[in-house]
């Protein structure tokens, strides 16, 4: 297995301590670390509570992180939930692929492979990558708003790798109604 460094650009304030990527503040923790913490947060509300909020607030994150990053780079539809897929693959989340992209439909498929929760749960047969469900709406509705289709959209989990039978986790983005 070959490695290589981070593919994201990160600064360090000299001042506070604090990391960016395109100047916006990041953290840097350990997976385990964030993992059992999901887990134990899972356990005491139940995974269904549990993946409502994740949806909320990933939405909100993922539609702000795409506004922010299409000012920063001068890009705008498309180009943005690609870059997305991309930053989060970068970031250790899992390796994200788009199957499918239509910004004038409100419209994606995207395939999640080596997903850092599928490592944690391993094969339990239910879907344990509900976090980024969220994140694909919040990113699809930024994306089409700034290129003058404005949907709103819902994203589901169709499969996961942590179930029998499949490898790789599959997301699906559609308009509401």
């Amino acid at each position: 297995m070959g490695h290589h460094p981070p593919e994201i650009p990160i600064q360090v304030d000299d001042e506070t301590g604090v990391w960016s990527t395109d100047g916006l503040p990041m953290l840097y923790v350990p997976r385990h670390f964030f993992i059992n913490n999901h887990a134990e947060v899972e356990d005491a509300i139940g995974a269904d509570q549990y993946a409502d909020l994740l949806y909320k607030a990933g939405y909100k994150s993922a539609y702000f992180w795409c506004e922010q990053e299409g000012e920063t780079h001068g890009i705008s539809g498309a180009e943005v939930f690609d870059h997305y897929m991309k930053r989060l693959s970068q970031r250790g989340w899992g390796q994200f692929f788009i199957e499918h992209l239509d910004v004038s439909q409100g419209t994606a498929r995207v395939r999640l492979e080596n997903s850092a929760f599928v490592y944690y749960y391993g094969k339990v047969n239910r879907k344990v990558d509900y976090m980024f469900t969220g994140w694909f709406a919040g990113a699809m509705d930024q994306v089409t708003e700034s290129v003058g289709f404005p949907f709103k959209t819902h994203a589901v989990q169709l499969q996961s790798g942590s179930e029998e039978g499949c490898d790789f986790g599959l997301f699906e983005v559609k308009p509401i109604g």
